[in-house]
């Protein structure tokens, strides 16, 4: 197969100007080829003349003769590599494997198994998400929160209510990423998602994709449950037992897999007390901040829209003086802030899009590093305490509601009484306040420093009224559930999987460690036999 990189064309072109291109490129006649794009990105460093670069493989029965008589370096033979589930696994299994947990790192661990025939049980506190979705409409609406079943919790772990994003940064040799990206697009997803530098699916696509995920996982022998928050496990010599809702059931199980989502703090101190290892981790904490998606628009395109590329996205990071690392991060076009609470009298927010980004607002967190030495006490829990004692100032700011400041006033430490050009596009109730109050000093100094500094790379960032809404605390877990490299176990039996085992940041990430845990059973143990 060839490989073509640095394929250029305006994003103007067609199908066909582009199978010209590689025809044309190659030296040869476009029906004595077969192609298909490996990859998309956008280079957008000339407004007047914003281009599509392309990765193209090619397959032709006259590859030698074209190389021949082609020279460019970036024209190559290059080999498909398949992705391959491992089997070898000879320890019986005498009981089906548990998953605690249905977001990504589950969902996935839970496919792979099912569909090599170990017949899996999926265990979720919340709810499916079509109704998980309607108590978080109602949350927000009205304020009642179901602290089992929210923006956190249920059917598709956290990352449901996002933007979807499905780009990572963890480096494949093995085929998971686009193992995922395949899952994705035979559960719904629409097909560009495969060759995208920068794919998204919106909470609207993401909450009937993972319903399906979940249907060819019954279909495939597993099963899931509902309502089944896990209270307890207590390691054996020869298994585990797993206690659901209290003791209303108890589940004994040779494999159990940790997927509980980097929001579960009762599971977190639960495993403490049973002396799970686990260490405090570093993550980032900071705010919500909404611009104007036509000023984002124009920095990054030069025009306020662009029907072909959509609304514009942008990452931005800053180290600043006193050496802490202040980013954006989870950056929403045409999105949402969202009010993403799980436990009562604690307020934190999210962003979130659905698939049109149709909202007039960009919003991106804005945040700042912190590490065990900022957490009030040291343990392995220091970094929950930490996130909670944000989320109680949030809270208490402005009566539960999401405190809303303008820049300016964020930068003067001054409360806002009113929105300025531009307003919220906010779900769940909001007020104006004091952000910055709630912040720890060097946290609200550095997110200052940062804001100034992201405007000399987007003109305008720092806007006298955009705004700013907090806490963001979520970003990452703050606790790592410890495992060894090669087993993937932190003690006989039990995986720490996903992001909020520590070993993920987002959603395909968390999925591929989960088809990685899938992978580690898999070569330890035979498939399951249902004795009778």
């Amino acid at each position: 197969m060839i490989r073509m990189n640095q394929l250029k064309l305006p994003i103007t072109h067609s199908r066909d100007d582009l199978e010209k291109k590689i025809a044309k490129a190659l030296k040869t006649d476009p029906a004595e080829i077969d192609w298909t794009v490996v990859r998309q990105s956008l280079d957008a460093r000339h407004k007047n003349n914003k281009q599509f670069v392309y990765t193209i493989d090619v397959k032709t029965a006259e590859e030698s003769r074209i190389l021949r008589k082609v020279a460019n370096n970036n024209i190559m033979l290059t080999t498909e590599q398949a992705y391959r589930f491992p089997s070898g696994g000879t320890m019986p299994l005498r009981s089906r494997p548990v998953i605690i947990g249905t977001g990504p790192a589950g969902l996935f661990c839970g496919w792979y198994l099912a569909r090599a025939g170990y017949a899996p049980i999926l265990l979720e506190r919340g709810e499916p998400a079509d109704v998980r979705a309607g108590k978080v409409r109602d949350f927000w609406k009205n304020g009642n929160l179901d602290p089992d079943s929210n923006v956190q919790f249920g059917e598709g772990g956290a990352g449901t209510f996002s933007d979807g994003k499905l780009n990572t940064l963890v480096k494949d040799p093995f085929g998971r990423n686009r193992e995922v990206l395949l899952r994705f697009t035979e559960a719904g997803a629409p097909k560009e998602i495969l060759y995208q530098n920068k794919p998204h699916l919106g909470t609207d696509q993401l909450i009937s994709i993972v319903q399906e995920l979940r249907r060819q996982i019954i279909a495939m022998g597993g099963e899931v449950r509902f309502s089944s928050k896990v209270t307890d496990l207590c390691p054996e010599e020869d298994f585990i037992t797993v206690t659901v809702n209290g003791g209303q059931e108890r589940i004994q199980t040779q494999v159990c897999v940790l997927a509980v989502g980097h929001s579960a703090r009762d599971t977190f101190f639960m495993l403490n007390d049973r002396k799970i290892p686990m260490q405090p981790k570093a993550f980032a904490v900071g705010v919500r901040m909404e611009h104007p998606q036509e000023l984002i628009n124009m920095a990054l395109y030069g025009e306020p829209e662009n029907p072909i590329l959509g609304p514009a996205a942008y990452k931005v990071t800053h180290t600043c003086e006193n050496g802490r690392g202040v980013y954006s991060f989870c950056m929403c076009p045409g999105g949402y802030v969202v009010n993403a609470s799980s436990e009562e009298g604690h307020l934190a927010v999210n962003g979130m899009s659905y698939h049109d980004r149709s909202s007039s607002n960009a919003n991106s967190a804005v945040i700042v590093t912190v590490s065990p030495e900022d957490f009030p006490e040291s343990g392995p829990l220091g970094g929950v305490r930490f996130q909670r004692n944000l989320e109680k100032a949030a809270w208490d700011a402005c009566c539960g509601k999401i405190p809303v400041q303008l820049w300016k006033d964020f930068r003067d430490g001054r409360e806002s009484r009113a929105a300025g050009s531009m307003s919220p596009c906010i779900c769940g109730s909001y007020a104006y306040g004091n952000v910055r109050r709630i912040l720890p000093p060097v946290i609200g100094d550095s997110i200052e420093e940062g804001v100034l500094a992201f405007d000399r790379k987007i003109r305008g960032f720092a806007m006298e009224d955009a705004l700013i809404s907090g806490v963001e605390s979520r970003t990452s877990s703050p606790v790592r559930i410890l495992r060894d490299p090669q087993t993937l176990t932190s003690m006989p039996g039990l995986y720490p999987c996903g992001e909020g085992a520590g070993y993920a940041g987002g959603i395909t990430s968390a999925a591929m460690d989960g088809i990685k845990t899938a992978e580690a059973i898999a070569r330890q143990y035979s498939p399951f036999r249902c004795e009778g």
